[in-house]
């Protein structure tokens, strides 16, 4: 029998977090345990923990701050059962999440990854919609909602349209993922990065769609300036363009066209415009203008 590391690697609010492990504890079975990997300071954290007093559960606490890759990193490592989950620490398991995976990898036995049905919360954990969902659902992921298999150059087409899994809510093979690693070099692409790694070593993608997971949309964060001076999408253009190399030199000549074209990156630059405008002035706009041109950083 298959067993499951839910592994939360978790830094900032900690009633969230908190929710988030208490979804994990609602799991029916005996085959998972819950690690929590700190990368935070919160003073009341561990005594919670210790609190729980529950064998399922690991925390452990980073001397020094990781993070976002490096504490993935170290998560993914300490993965020591068949399969894995790299949960975000505001997110929440519904309680059904292991009992879908469990009969996906039954129907796909060969799948390293499970992308179940996602629901979309808020900040205050209601039912949402935004833009870039419906954008995911209506425009990128598979008009088939499964259950089906995926693999090869066609996933990695269709993910080089538009990256529509919901990284937080997949369960992963624990030796393919411990095969690669979440680069330090880059800040908010290091989840498509690694997706890229694993269909390059064939790894194969289960599509169910059950709704078993929420995933946490928190509103832009980019209230701040420094969200619209165009470092991320300087990044975005650079990975694009280093994966169409790799994809060509592999052979998938026309996923490597579509990643060139990184199309679905400037269409969502071409949507923060108005927000730029606000935010960040002429310099915002021109950054996101620079972007949806397919500009050279």
């Amino acid at each position: 029998m298959s067993r499951f590391e839910i592994l939360m690697p978790y830094y900032g609010d900690v009633r969230l977090m908190q929710d988030a492990v208490r979804s994990v504890l609602a799991q029916d079975g005996d085959d998972w345990r819950l690690t929590v990997v700190d990368d935070g300071k919160e003073p009341d954290v561990p005594g919670w923990f210790e609190s729980l007093a529950d064998p399922r559960v690991r925390y452990l606490r980073n001397e020094t701050n990781l993070g976002v890759s490096g504490n993935f990193n170290r998560c993914v490592q300490l993965a020591e059962y068949d399969y894995l989950v790299l949960m975000g620490c505001d997110d929440l398991m519904h309680p059904n999440y292991l009992k879908v995976i469990r009969g996906a990898l039954e129907r796909f036995p060969g799948a390293g990854m499970v992308q179940p049905g996602v629901l979309v919360i808020d900040a205050d954990g209601n039912p949402a919609s935004s833009l870039a969902d419906t954008v995911k659902r209506k425009l990128y992921a598979p008009k088939d909602p499964g259950p089906l298999l995926m693999s090869g150059e066609p996933l990695a087409m269709s993910l080089m349209r538009g990256d529509w899994l919901y990284f937080p809510s997949v369960c992963w093979r624990t030796k393919d993922m411990q095969a690669t690693a979440f680069r330090a070099d880059l800040g908010v692409i290091q989840d498509l990065a690694i997706i890229v790694d694993l269909l390059l070593a064939d790894v194969p993608l289960a599509v169910t769609p059950e709704v078993c997971f929420s995933y946490r949309r928190h509103a832009v964060s980019e209230s701040s300036v420094t969200a619209f001076t165009g470092k991320r999408f300087e990044e975005a253009r650079r990975f694009f363009r280093e994966t169409a190399d790799r994809l060509d030199a592999h052979g998938w000549h026309r996923a490597a066209t579509i990643s060139r074209r990184f199309i679905s990156s400037r269409l969502h630059a071409l949507s923060m415009i108005p927000a730029a405008g606000r935010k960040a002035g002429v310099r915002g706009v021109g950054a996101m203008l620079s972007h949806v041109a397919g500009r050279r950083a």
